[in-house]
């Protein structure tokens, strides 16, 4: 198991939010220019001085960072009930080589689902519902981009049902779902799914209108986060104003979620919040 990031898309993704150059960077960290652009294009992994001051200029937590370019880290794994229970289904998709994730949630009492992104497997996502005689009831879109929606008009002509995205992402789609069916969320608002009940969290950040949706009943507590965070970093920010909104997306609200919530993110291992407020250098 890897991390989506690497230390070099970690600290170009804080910098870029920031609006500062590399020559900026290097100066207020007091490195030369071309040792940082070395670490950047991931040519050689920093040292813990360079770690030191380069979380310390672009505001990003040291030890965290610290532990996942020199120690290693990577997050527990996530409880067993998230393989165990049948409550979620992982479909893998492939963009160019990057893997994608999208998601089938399921109450097992009525055979109901919810898709959660596409997973730019159309094809699988049919399939897997085929193959275990599933009803699907809603498509729920973390964001607009590609790589998590494409597809959807496939899916939608064997399953026309609702799609839940956020309104200001409507424009990021390749092909918008009929009016009919598209449904722009407010924040906080459910969708039913036999006795479950999927929440609808507002998290813009990596997109105008990212959403991350979160389950909570006694025995589970679970997140499809999206791109909003990855285990030890985030998603760019696009644009890039949105960083500091991006950020406090993920602070006041994904890792405000309690503890044991698992985080299933759109690329990358599934993690928790108590991991991430630990070792995220952007918590």
């Amino acid at each position: 198991m890897s991390l989506e990031d690497d230390f070099c898309d970690i600290i170009k993704k804080s910098r870029h939010g920031q609006t500062l150059s590399v020559a900026e960077v290097a100066r207020q960290s007091h490195l030369a220019q071309n040792d940082l652009e070395d670490l950047e294009h991931g040519v050689r992994l920093p040292n813990n001085t360079e770690v030191a001051s380069l979380a310390h200029t672009l505001n990003l937590r040291t030890q965290p960072l610290a532990n996942i370019v020199i120690n290693g880290w990577i997050p527990n794994d996530v409880p067993s009930w998230t393989r165990e229970s049948g409550l979620v289904t992982t479909v893998l998709g492939d963009i160019g080589g990057y893997e994608v994730k999208g998601y089938l949630l399921t109450d097992h009492q009525t055979n109901e689902s919810v898709m959660i992104d596409t997973g730019y497997n159309a094809k699988q996502m049919l399939q897997t519902i085929q193959e275990n005689q599933l009803t699907l009831k809603a498509v729920c879109l973390t964001h607009g981009h590609t790589d998590h929606a494409g597809g959807l008009e496939r899916i939608l002509t064997q399953w026309p049902v609702p799609v839940y995205i956020g309104k200001e992402d409507l424009a990021l789609l390749d092909w918008a779902p009929p009016q009919q069916l598209l449904i722009h969320p407010t924040s906080g608002e459910t969708v039913a799914l036999g006795a479950l009940k999927l929440e609808c969290l507002a998290t813009p950040g990596h997109t105008p209108g990212g959403y991350c949706f979160r389950l909570k009943t006694t025995h589970h507590a679970l997140c499809f986060v999206g791109d909003t965070l990855f285990s030890g970093s985030i998603g760019r920010s696009n644009p890039l104003t949105l960083y500091p909104t991006h950020l406090a997306s993920v602070r006041e609200i994904v890792l405000m979620l309690e503890d044991r919530t698992v985080l299933l993110p759109g690329h990358g291992p599934a993690t928790t919040v108590q991991e991430e407020r630990s070792q995220n250098p952007f918590a």
